[in-house]
C-alpha cells in the first residue's frame, strides 16, 4: 500500500492554486490500490477526498481534515470491431476530482464495457480514472475516432468526466459513454454501470445525487473509427464552433481541424491551462447555466424582457449564466481584492496573481451570486466541488 504523507499543501494540486494542507496525503497508482485506500479509510471512519486533476475543485484555506487520495491510475484498452481486445495495460498496469466527488480495472475484469457493443457497433476505449482527459481526446482525434473532439482542452482526468457529464461546444460525454466502473462505498463492491444507470443530464449524473458514494475507476467510451467519412468529426452542433470552422450547423469537418478550433476558442476564453496566462488560474466555469421551469422563465421575462434562452426537454428553459452575471453588473475583469472575474470569460473566477485565499474567491462568488439573485430572481449554482468549505 502506498505511503501516507502528513501536511501536504493542496494548493499546488489545484488549478486555482488554493487550499491548505491535508491531514494525510497518498497517491493511488492502480484501481486496486485506489479501492483499498478508500475502503480502509471508510472502515476507520476517516474522511476522504479523492483528488484528480484539481481543475474542478475549491479547497478550504484550512485544508482537508482527513485523507486525500490522489488518483494516479493509468491504462487504456481498445476492444471491438476487429480489434482483438489487446490492450495497452498502462504505465502502471492499473486503473477528482475523480469522482469522490463521486470521483481500473478491478474484480478480475479488464473492460467495463465488455458486455456491450459500442453504441454504433464500433470500437470501445476503456480508460482508467487517472488518465489525462485531453490526452485521450488527442489520441481519439489522431486515430480518426469522432465523438469527443469538441471536448479538447478540458483539464482534468478521465474519472471526473461522467460525474459532471462533462460537455462543451455541442458535445458531452454522455453521448459516447457506454459503461462506468465504480467502487460503491456503501455496498463495498465494484460495479459496472451502464450509461442508462448513470442518469446523465445537463452537467449532471446520478453520481451527483449521492456525492461521494461512487468512486470512478474506469470509463468506457464508444469511439469507432469513422473510416467511411475520411476522418471527419461528428456533426458540428455549436454555432460559434461552426463559424470558426466555416461550416454550417450539422456539417462535419476534419477531426484535427475541429480540435485545433476548439483549443483556440478555449484559449481565447482563458480555458486552456497556460502558466503564462493568469486567467487560466481558475476552476473553469464557476457557475452552471440555470435551467428554469416555465413559471420561472415567465417571471424572468418580466424582469428582463427578451433574455437569451434555449429550450430544453420537458418545457424548461436554459439561461446563460454569463449573460446574467454581466447584466447584473459584473463585467469581465471585475475584482474583489485579489480574486477576479476572468478578463476573457465571465463565468471563470480566478486567482490571477496567486495572492488570493479561498475565502477571497468565495467572497467574490457570493457577491456575484447574490447580485444576480437580487436583480433577476435566479440563484446561480456553483459547478466546482467544494472541499472543507461551502458557497
Amino acid at each position: 500500500m502506498a505511503e501516507r504523507v502528513a501536511g501536504v499543501r493542496l494548493a499546488p494540486y489545484t488549478t486555482l492554486g488554493l487550499g491548505g494542507p491535508a491531514r494525510a496525503f497518498v497517491e493511488a497508482r492502480s484501481a486496486e490500490e485506489l479501492v483499498g485506500l478508500v475502503a480502509e479509510a471508510d472502515r476507520a471512519g476517516e474522511p476522504v477526498l479523492v483528488l484528480g486533476g484539481g481543475s474542478n475543485l475549491v479547497v478550504a484555506d484550512e485544508g482537508f481534515d482527513g485523507l486525500v487520495v490522489r488518483v494516479a491510475s493509468r491504462g487504456i484498452e481498445v476492444a471491438g470491431n476487429g480489434d482483438s481486445g489487446a490492450a495497452e495495460t498502462g504505465r502502471n498496469g492499473g486503473s477528482e476530482d475523480s469522482g469522490a466527488g463521486g470521483d481500473g480495472r478491478n474484480g478480475g475484469k479488464a473492460d467495463p464495457g465488455a458486455g456491450e457493443t459500442g453504441r454504433n457497433g464500433g470500437d470501445r476505449i476503456t480508460a482508467q480514472a487517472g488518465e489525462d482527459w485531453d490526452a485521450l481526446v488527442e489520441r481519439a482525434v489522431a486515430e480518426g475516432r469522432p465523438g469527443i473532439e469538441c471536448l479538447s482542452g478540458i483539464p482534468g482526468l478521465v474519472g471526473s468526466t461522467p460525474i459532471q457529464n462533462v460537455g462543451a461546444y455541442g458535445q458531452d460525454v454522455s453521448q459516447t459513454i457506454t459503461a462506468v466502473r465504480v467502487y460503491d462505498r456503501v455496498a463495498g463492491e465494484v460495479r459496472d454501470l451502464t450509461a442508462a444507470e448513470c442518469g446523465f443530464a445537463y452537467r449532471h449524473s446520478a453520481f451527483k445525487q449521492e456525492p461521494g458514494r461512487h468512486l470512478v475507476l474506469a470509463v468506457t467510451y464508444a469511439l469507432p473509427r469513422d473510416a467511411g467519412n475520411g476522418g471527419l468529426s461528428a456533426p458540428i452542433a455549436y454555432k460559434e464552433l461552426a463559424a470558426r470552422l466555416g461550416v454550417g450547423l450539422g456539417e462535419r469537418a476534419p477531426l484535427a481541424e475541429v480540435r485545433q478550433a476548439v483549443l483556440a476558442l478555449r484559449a481565447g476564453k482563458g480555458m486552456v491551462l497556460d502558466p503564462a496566462d493568469p486567467d487560466t488560474r481558475s476552476a473553469g466555469s464557476f457557475f452552471t447555466n440555470p435551467v428554469l421551469t416555465a413559471d420561472e422563465a415567465a417571471e424572468l421575462e418580466l424582469r428582463a424582457p427578451g433574455f437569451p434562452r434555449w429550450d430544453v426537454p420537458g418545457g424548461a428553459v436554459k439561461v446563460p449564466a454569463a449573460w446574467l452575471i454581466e447584466n447584473a453588473g459584473f463585467p469581465k475583469g471585475y475584482r474583489r481584492g485579489p480574486a477576479a472575474i476572468s478578463t476573457k470569460h465571465t463565468l471563470a473566477l480566478t486567482n490571477p496573481e496567486l495572492a488570493a485565499t479561498t475565502e477571497d474567491l468565495l467572497a467574490l462568488a457570493r457577491e456575484v451570486r447574490d447580485g444576480v439573485r437580487e436583480k433577476f430572481g435566479v440563484t446561480l449554482v456553483n459547478e466546482p466541488v467544494m472541499a472543507g468549505t461551502r458557497l
